[in-house]
């Protein structure tokens, strides 16, 4: 049975920090669902934290086809984004943008210092983030004549789906969501129902 959870985070993380040799590190984590809302928390994370040397992240989208990014702003070639990327891979999480903000403190770590001040960053961030997990959902949009209201209520009751949106005229619109595992069924029930459809 293919896996139809995934994890995610509930909230954005507490801020962490650590130390290294004089460095400071500032670790945070948002939820994020596209690229779009990975670019304003970025510009809001630079603003917020604008004297900062670099501000280095990984993250990533999806469940099915995974797309990722890792950027190093500035640090040596994978020291930063790659180290960040490693721990969302090894906590499991997806739809996730992890930020690691380093004031330089005088003393240079070294590619290998580098990497492990990263991957503690980032490691500390999900640690104190609150994991979650979530179903893979699958949204259906239901046609209907209204008189067949009835029955198409019957169906979304009888196989617990969610109702994401309405529109009732003389043609009834609806877009329903269930989880990944329960799709098949939920085709089968609106398929045995004459007139109407279901996409």
């Amino acid at each position: 049975m293919e896996n139809d959870t995934y994890k995610t985070l509930a909230s954005p993380s507490e801020e962490t920090m650590f130390k290294e040799k004089n460095s400071k590190f500032f670790g945070l984590a948002f939820p994020v669902s596209t690229e779009e809302e990975v670019k304003a928390i970025l510009e809001s994370v630079r603003k917020r934290h604008n004297s900062a040397g670099h501000c280095c992240y990984a993250f990533q989208l999806g469940t099915d086809k995974i797309y990722y990014r890792a950027n190093d702003d500035g640090e040596p070639s994978n020291s930063a984004g790659m180290p960040i990327y490693g721990q969302i891979q090894s906590f499991g999480v997806t739809n996730v943008l992890v930020i690691v903000v380093r004031y330089f403190g005088g003393v240079k770590l070294g590619v290998g210092g580098l990497i492990s001040a990263y991957r503690t960053g980032a490691q500390m961030t999900l640690e104190a983030s609150d994991i979650i997990e979530r179903t893979i959902d699958v949204y259906y949009t239901v046609k209907f004549g209204y008189q067949d209201m009835n029955k198409v209520m019957r169906v979304i009751k009888e196989k617990n789906l969610n109702i994401i949106s309405q529109k009732m005229d003389m043609d009834c619109e609806m877009v329903i969501g269930t989880r990944k595992k329960n799709a098949p069924l939920v085709e089968e029930a609106f398929g045995n129902l004459y007139g109407i459809s279901v996409k």
